[in-house]
Order: structure tokens, then C-alpha cells, then sequence
């Protein structure tokens, strides 16, 4: 890679168990600090609150990535927004002090279909940061071939944002060869985001705002 180069990591719908916690090991391992964008409903599953403690406790951020991760709140109807963003707020309490929220983009994409104008609003009034993603290796459609394909993004800018899933894949046995090859090619993982995957900051609506919110 030429160039300098720097990931940020972040990883969505957990907490599950028998997975977040090995890919907790490995990041403890090796040092490294990711977020872990969380749903509401798997938190109500026995050890699920524990894993996110645990990732909080171990210098973790900790966000809010939906209570149903069901539909995306700029095709949802009224109400979802409370239902889909204060529910699981309210359920992550101290984990989540900053309030970070990424939108259900459904198969990852990225558009206006992310939040209503009701979602916007609420997130506006309640001082979060919605974070957005820059680089999709795919790995739960892909749980082998990854690494590759998130390597090739890496390699194409600046500062990725990937996305991963702590899901039971199988995708996240690779998460140690992920990593050792962004050590060897001296790109190293940070916890700040790319400012150009932030569409809202502590309640201000960012340029890419605007592209995100159905009309």
C-alpha cells in the first residue's frame, strides 16, 4: 500500500454469544479498540448485557444500532424512530454514554432510506452522533473471502471505516488474519471516525445529513 493509511473497526448486530466474546479475546490480544454497534432485542438475551459490559469495560465504544434492525427508519412508519432508537437507548443506559447510533441500512447501503425526517429530528434533539461506514468487505455473505475484499478497500483510502458483524458466521475466525495483515502492511486501527461517515455530531447535522433522510 502506498500512501498513509489508517481503519477504523466497527462491528454490527451483536452482542451474540459464542461470538462477540472471541473477537473481544482477539482485540484484547492485540491491543486494539473497536465499536460495537449493538441491537436492542439481543441485549434481553441471557449473557448478551454481559458481553457488552465486558466490551465497554475493556475500552470499547458502545453504540445503538436499532432495536429490531428490521426495516430502515426512512421506509419505516411514525413511531418507529422512538420505538427503534430511544427503546434500545434506554436499554444500553451507561454502556453508551456518547449516544452513538448507526442506521439499519439493509444489505449495507447507503441513501435516503437510513432515517425519516422523524428520525433526523430525534436524533438531533437527543445530542447523538450517527455514524455511517465507508468500507463493506461483506463478511456475512462471504465469510471466507473477506479479508480480501476489505484489504482491497483499505487500500483505496485514506481513512475506512469497515463494518464486520459479530454474528455466527464462521466470518470472524479470520479477524486475527485481518488483522495481522493490516500490521504488516503498517496501517494502523484507530477509534475516530472518518469525518465524511458522520451524518450527525453530538446533535448537528453534518453535509451528509441530508442524503440520508427520506424526503
Amino acid at each position: 500500500m502506498t500512501g498513509e493509511r489508517s481503519v477504523t473497526l466497527s462491528f454490527d448486530n451483536g452482542p451474540e454469544l459464542g461470538v462477540t466474546g472471541a473477537v473481544l479475546d482477539v482485540l484484547a490480544a492485540r491491543g486494539v479498540a473497536a465499536t460495537f454497534f449493538v441491537i436492542g432485542r439481543k441485549l434481553a438475551a441471557p449473557g448478551a448485557r454481559a458481553l457488552a459490559e465486558r466490551a465497554r469495560a475493556e475500552g470499547h465504544r458502545v453504540g445503538n444500532h436499532t432495536y429490531s434492525h428490521s426495516v430502515p427508519l426512512g421506509l419505516a412508519g411514525p413511531g418507529a424512530a422512538d420505538r427503534e432508537i430511544t427503546a434500545t437507548q434506554a436499554l444500553l443506559g451507561d454502556l453508551a454514554p456518547e449516544r452513538l447510533f448507526r442506521p439499519y441500512g439493509d444489505q449495507g447501503r447507503l441513501g435516503p432510506h437510513l432515517l425519516s425526517r422523524e428520525a433526523r429530528d430525534l436524533l438531533v434533539e437527543g445530542g447523538y452522533t450517527c455514524v455511517l461506514w465507508n468500507a463493506l468487505p461483506r463478511d456475512w455473505i462471504d465469510p471466507d473471502g473477506w479479508v480480501d475484499r476489505a484489504m482491497t478497500q483499505v487500500a483505496g483510502q485514506s481513512h475506512s471505516l469497515i463494518v464486520l458483524h459479530d454474528l455466527p458466521t464462521g466470518a470472524m475466525r479470520h479477524l486475527p488474519a485481518f488483522l495481522d495483515r493490516l500490521e504488516q502492511a503498517g496501517v494502523p486501527v484507530t477509534l475516530d471516525y472518518p469525518a465524511d461517515c458522520l451524518a450527525i455530531v453530538d446533535g448537528r447535522p453534518t453535509d451528509r445529513c441530508a442524503a440520508c433522510v427520506t424526503d
